[in-house]
């Protein structure tokens, strides 16, 4: 089946992400890009600051607290305070904005490629034997802020990470912003 083809019948299936939607801070770039006979976005997110169950397997509601938005001290507070009483280690993670994107060809996948890492997102790749690029920006935090079902950080500390997480944050939409400058210009 050719590109064309199969990017038609991709982008007319429904979101099957557990959010049912895309983000809307990378949705701008996601039309961009999807506008360009060439390329095809196959999943993304925007970059999200997230209290996450830490399990050594795949468990429903691992999710304690996740935002697509910075977030404040008293949220933060408020979610630690509402922990479930489980045994995981919980950890305030802020996980940086990726994509998926499909290329018509290895020097379309190449092109993207080096724009976004000339846009700030060093840690993007194509994956092994396909003209898929895996865009992601390379601002991570992950602490231990819980465990069994008790906080273990103060509320200084607290207030150290909810400040780092929004700024990681700040950054990774500065970079979506600088992609989508560049797309439009292509």
């Amino acid at each position: 089946m050719d590109f064309t083809k199969e990017k038609g019948q991709f982008l007319s299936k429904p979101d099957k992400s557990s959010k049912g939607s895309m983000d809307r801070e990378i949705k701008p770039l996601l039309d961009l890009i999807n506008k360009k006979a060439e390329y095809c976005t196959t999943s993304s997110c925007s970059g999200r600051i997230v209290l996450l169950r830490d399990s050594k397997k795949k468990i429903e509601k691992a999710f304690v607290f996740a935002s697509h938005d910075k977030v404040k001290f008293g949220q933060m507070k408020k979610a630690l305070s509402k922990i479930p009483r489980t045994k995981e280690t919980i950890y305030l993670k802020h996980e940086p904005a990726i994509m998926h994107v499909a290329c018509r060809s290895f020097e379309d996948a190449m092109k993207l490629l080096t724009m976004a890492r000339n846009c700030g997102w060093k840690r993007s790749g194509m994956i092994s034997r396909s003209n898929v690029v895996e865009l992601i920006s390379t601002e991570q935090l992950a602490a231990p802020v819980a465990i069994g079902g008790k906080a273990i950080i103060d509320n200084a500390y607290l207030k150290v990470l909810v400040k780092e997480a929004n700024g990681k944050l700040e950054r990774t939409r500065n970079k979506i912003s600088r992609l989508t400058s560049e797309m439009k210009n292509i």
